[in-house]
């Protein structure tokens, strides 16, 4: 996943998050790299959502306190939660090995890193439409 973001998101940063209990938290140092909705059947079951909102940053720009609970969810891809109420909180791939990808909407200021991108379309829930405009990709080329 490729794109990069604009300036004005470039300089909202450092950010937080965390899980809906609070148990987790986060920090993110630096500027994602991409961002964008992933609309693959593993993340919308890993999520309960028809669509899911991804930041992808470098690995060492983000730093997670807290309990953290992880799950294989298929060959090379672990997903972190939170272990009391369950928020999905990163996803990270064998695929891209040096990013964290941080799920937008578990930020303290998700309206910081729109969305630019909209990956696996192929497998989008067909009633789900979005008026954005923003480019439309199957599988991810890297």
């Amino acid at each position: 996943m490729t794109d990069t973001p604009s300036t004005s998101v470039a300089t909202a940063f450092p950010q937080t998050g965390h899980c809906l209990c609070g148990q987790v938290r986060y920090r993110l140092l630096g500027a994602p790299r991409w961002t964008g909705y992933c609309h693959c059947e593993s993340c919308r079951r890993a999520t309960g959502a028809v669509g899911v909102a991804y930041a992808g940053f470098v690995q060492d720009l983000v730093e997670i306190t807290g309990p953290v609970a992880e799950y294989v969810s298929s060959p090379g891809v672990t997903r972190s939660f939170c272990p009391r109420c369950g928020t999905p909180i990163a996803y990270r791939s064998t695929r891209w090995p040096d990013e964290t990808h941080i799920l937008v909407g578990s930020m303290d200021n998700p309206a910081s890193v729109p969305a630019a991108q909209h990956y696996y379309v192929n497998e989008q829930v067909p009633w789900v439409e979005f008026g954005d405009h923003l480019p439309r990709h199957g599988k991810p080329e890297n």
